[in-house]
């Protein structure tokens, strides 16, 4: 299909996902579908991203209800392989995006990055698409991606999307399906950290320590979380910086129970040579 369309002067899409879609897919799916004819999604539950005392074998999987939604946004083919078919028994080959792969997730899920450079390497090898499109909520990752895109001068465009979120605030997420009602309600005050870190910043606080201290204030407030990192990085080297005068992340990694959630807030300067900023939760 990729050879017809490139043939064709035509613009192929790609949307990977690992099932249990929610709106945040389907956001991809339509953005996509503005910009790319043919499109393509995939659905893979990716074992080598998972760490042996993660959540693989509990995954939320529902893939004839995710085949019809995506059918239904109008995707043109789903690629949905089995693990044999990428990892056949011999495997070997794992891509490593040094830097990105030890900080934050990576340190705090060893050998995820590992797996998922390898899985979008595979997947974009596979499907040869023009444009490949990823949520920003899992922030790094799509950082990960783009890096080893331009490093390995990968033909395809990796297109950033806007995180979608429920009217309360909660960044959508597959494992929002884990927490019982009380970690729900609880795991809103990821957003109410990240709303007084913005706050903050548009009362024009800039001290990067400072922010830190009030999203982790807000976050020690709600008795069901645990939180694992919260962090402000350069939103290019997801080093820790100092002040927020440049494009930047508020990260946050918390668990309500034994659910896992990371959120963030990404922040620009609103030109160049201004001091104002730019929010984007």
């Amino acid at each position: 299909m990729a050879r017809q369309a490139r043939a064709g002067g035509r613009i192929l899409g790609f949307v990977p996902t690992m099932g249990a879609l929610h709106e945040g897919h389907t956001s991809l799916v339509a953005r996509a579908k503005k910009e790319c004819s043919p499109l393509i999604a995939s659905i893979f539950v990716n074992p080598k991203q998972f760490g042996p005392n993660e959540d693989f074998a509990k995954y939320p999987r529902a893939f004839e209800s995710d085949s019809e939604k995506l059918k239904q946004a109008g995707v043109d083919v789903l690629f949905a392989p089995e693990a044999a078919e990428l990892y056949p028994k011999d495997f070997s080959t794992y891509v490593q995006v040094e830097g990105f792969s030890e900080r934050l997730e990576g340190r705090s899920r060893p050998g995820h990055f590992h797996g998922v450079a390898t899985v979008v390497m595979k997947l974009l090898q596979i499907v040869q698409p023009h444009r490949a499109y990823f949520g920003r909520k899992d922030a790094q990752q799509a950082r990960l991606i783009t890096q080893m895109a331009r490093d390995l001068d990968l033909d395809s465009e990796i297109v950033v999307c806007p995180i979608v979120r429920e009217p309360d605030g909660l960044a959508l997420s597959s494992r929002n399906v884990y927490l019982n009602p009380d970690e729900r309600q609880a795991a809103t005050v990821l957003y109410r950290a990240l709303e007084a870190a913005k706050d903050e910043l548009a009362r024009g606080v800039r001290d990067a320590l400072q922010l830190k201290d009030v999203v982790q204030r807000t976050l020690s407030k709600e008795t069901l979380a645990n939180v694992d990192y919260a962090e402000i990085v350069d939103a290019q080297s997801f080093e820790p910086v100092v002040r927020m005068n440049k494009a930047c992340y508020v990260l946050l990694a918390v668990f309500f129970g034994k659910t896992r959630l990371i959120d963030n807030l990404y922040v620009e300067p609103a030109s160049p040579n201004s001091d104002g900023l730019l929010f984007h939760l």
